[in-house]
């Protein structure tokens, strides 16, 4: 690795420094980011654990700059890193009632016209 001494920089270079710094670990953070995306499909089911809730599970709708939106089993849209995110085996999807199908009912409009 180079190495840089900084005692020997001024104030308007430590400047310029540190914004490189902070743009590359930006970076790689995304980078990251969206690695642990492509684990992940449109359409799958997922699940994750919130603070202070109990664990949801829902269908992956979206890919974010950062985060993926997850819709879950009671309709409520949740942004989430994917590094947060399990994949739900098909077992355990197989062995839902029959009731928990995931069908989500539209309203019917005929009565509005």
């Amino acid at each position: 690795m180079r190495q840089i001494d900084i005692d020997s920089l001024s104030e308007e270079e430590l400047i310029e420094l540190n914004h490189k710094v902070v743009a590359r670990l930006r970076l790689l953070s995304q980078m990251r980011s969206h690695c642990a995306m492509l684990d992940f499909r449109i359409g799958e089911r997922v699940k994750f654990h919130p603070d202070g809730s109990p664990e949801l599970m829902g269908t992956l709708t979206r890919y974010n700059r950062k985060t993926v939106t997850v819709v879950t089993d009671s309709g409520q849209h949740w942004n989430v890193s994917p590094s947060l995110l399990s994949k739900i085996d098909s077992s355990a999807t197989a062995n839902r009632k029959p009731d928990d199908a995931g069908v989500v009912r539209f309203p019917d409009r005929s009565a509005e016209k």
